[in-house]
């Protein structure tokens, strides 16, 4: 039975989208374990942490805790990679699976030594930092690293085309490179409902039926922009006094008072909501008229994914992930990062439209099938079966040298 350990920064990466990946491997006969930084400062936090460890456990997964922070300068990631490096050059997995920007970089590194006795090494990029339109320093900076770290990866696997077209045109050193369609979303847990399960969840929840809801999943963070949806609704309210925001997911604490002081400052309290951390995001979802993402930049966002599974319409800002997925008028409307008034009309223009939001939900609905959990573990099994099949080959290699050694002393 092969070994083979999969990274990520944090543990709450693992929990929600590589699950799945973690039953490929054991189904395919490997011994899974995992590596992530499983500590939190928050108790609610850490008390979910320590369940999903038990969970993990209970389907025989070895897990390990490092102390790995998303900021890449942290002192305490010198410490996890001499923690990373002793523990890989100890276990001696076949294959290691890494995830995430900080988990990626420190896993190649500590693996450079065990990659010279076989191991292969597996990066998925969930979304380059350098990308069309980014900043000079993410280029300097970003570009460079993953460039001097392809040498020391086997597989690179991207989950958008400008990814993937990237790293063939920029001739990154790593031997396979392939895409799939992300993570996967399950078709059983994100699926349409009818428009009497929409009426009971709004009861459920407290909302009414004339409300025109608007949902935002993401991070609270520069990166997902929220302040901009937050600023453009009192332009919303003077054409659509019913529309509702509700904002899903938690971040630092900075930003959650950055957005609660704006959204203070615009007296739009009553309008829009912001929820923190939800496991009922599917309900909150169905419940919604539209999903909205004013994302800056995006890898193949899972909150866009699950709305085309619910077979909602959408309205997002143009970048990288977004656009792979919302094709403008065709299953929602892409509108350029930061123009609010063009956001406005969107939302307004499906408001007043109720067939256009039929048409995009049906288009939604068709197109998502290529993205489901089952599409995409196929095509993620045949990837490793290709890095399994490299493996095969050295140890053939390792084999007829020991082989034709023996022969020679005798």
């Amino acid at each position: 039975m092969r070994k083979v350990l999969i990274v990520a920064s944090v543990s709450e990466m693992i929990e929600a989208f590589l699950l799945p990946n973690i039953e490929l491997l054991q189904n395919m006969g490997n011994e899974v374990h995992v590596m992530a930084n499983f500590k939190d400062t928050d108790a609610l936090r850490q008390e979910r942490i320590n369940l999903f460890k038990e969970q993990l456990l209970n389907r025989g997964v070895i897990s390990y805790s490092l102390p790995i922070h998303r900021d890449p300068f942290h002192v305490e990631n010198k410490r996890a990679y001499h923690q990373m490096k002793e523990i890989i050059e100890t276990e001696q997995f076949s294959m290691i699976h890494c995830h995430t920007p900080i988990g990626g970089v420190l896993t190649r590194l500590a693996s450079r030594k065990v990659r010279e006795s076989g191991t292969k090494v597996v990066y998925t990029a969930h979304g380059f930092h350098f990308f069309k339109g980014a900043p000079l320093k993410n280029w300097a900076i970003f570009y460079t690293i993953e460039k001097m770290l392809s040498k020391y990866t086997d597989c690179l696997i991207t989950i958008n085309q400008e990814d993937y077209s990237a790293a063939h045109s920029h001739q990154f050193k790593t031997k396979i490179i392939e895409m799939i369609p992300g993570v996967g979303i399950n078709p059983l847990k994100f699926r349409p409902v009818t428009e009497s399960k929409r009426k009971y969840l709004r009861q459920q929840y407290g909302y009414e039926d004339e409300e025109f809801i608007l949902i935002y999943v993401a991070e609270l963070s520069y990166r997902k922009h929220q302040d901009m949806l937050i600023s453009m609704m009192p332009k919303l309210l003077e054409t659509v006094p019913t529309a509702r925001l509700l904002l899903v997911g938690d971040g630092d604490e900075d930003k959650l008072y950055e957005y609660h002081s704006l959204i203070h400052e615009l007296g739009i309290e009553d309008q829009v909501n912001m929820l923190g951390f939800r496991r009922d995001v599917n309900d909150l979802m169905s419940l919604s008229n539209v999903v909205v993402s004013a994302s800056r930049q995006e890898g193949l966002p899972v909150n866009v994914l699950e709305a085309m599974s619910i077979g909602l319409p959408l309205v997002v800002t143009d970048c990288r992930g977004n656009r792979d997925l919302v094709h403008d008028g065709e299953n929602g409307f892409v509108v350029d990062i930061d123009d609010t008034d063009r956001f406005v009309e969107r939302i307004i223009e499906l408001h007043q439209d109720k067939e256009k939001r039929t048409a995009f939900s049906k288009e939604n609905l068709r197109a998502i099938k290529s993205y489901s959990v089952h599409h995409v573990n196929d095509t993620l099994q045949a990837i490793y079966q290709k890095v399994f099949h490299l493996i095969e080959q050295d140890e053939l290699k390792k084999e007829h040298a020991a082989s034709s050694a023996k022969t020679t002393t005798q």
